[in-house]
């Protein structure tokens, strides 16, 4: 957004917006003082059931209703779904527009340097591949097998697993 006061006149707020159900973004002027009416945003504790082709399906633990979501809203974080995980969906107006997953998850290392003795720098941390092909930086005395956890707001490395 870009707040902008003319010599002469009333000042405004010109704002980028997305339509979240849409996708499109567009720009709008609003005068100082103009109010804005809020969407009516929900959220949803959902478990998540299976993958078919290009959908997601999800289930309310609440009420058994099930609802299904496509790649435009899962986008890259289909690899992070597992079974039964239990995420948070985003709605507009009774539209799922976004997902959030549990804010750490586990993932087992599936490959990785094996640490080489005599290395110094401890903090050098050494990239690794998880068993959903997400490639990640991991601490040296990680393995192969290891079961780690990873931080969903930015997907890196937390601690080992507490298996």
């Amino acid at each position: 957004h870009e707040f902008h006061k003319p010599g002469k006149g009333q000042a405004v707020m010109r704002i980028k917006y997305k339509n979240l159900l849409t996708g499109n973004t567009n720009d709008k002027t609003f005068k100082s003082g103009e109010t804005v009416e809020a969407a009516d945003v929900s959220h949803k504790e959902m478990e998540f059931l299976y993958q078919d082709g290009e959908s997601w399906h999800f289930m309310d633990t609440n009420t058994y209703e099930q609802i299904s979501l496509d790649k435009n809203i899962i986008s890259e974080l289909n690899i992070f779904l597992q079974d039964n995980m239990v995420v948070s969906i985003e709605f507009i107006e009774s539209n799922p527009v976004s997902i959030k997953l549990p804010e750490h998850i586990v993932e087992e290392v599936t490959d990785t340097e094996a640490v080489i003795k005599g290395q110094t720098a401890a903090s050098s941390f050494k990239p690794a591949i998880l068993s959903n092909g997400f490639k990640i930086m991991v601490p040296p005395h990680i393995e192969n097998g290891t079961r780690i956890v990873i931080s969903t707001t930015n997907f890196s490395y937390v601690e080992k697993a507490k298996n």
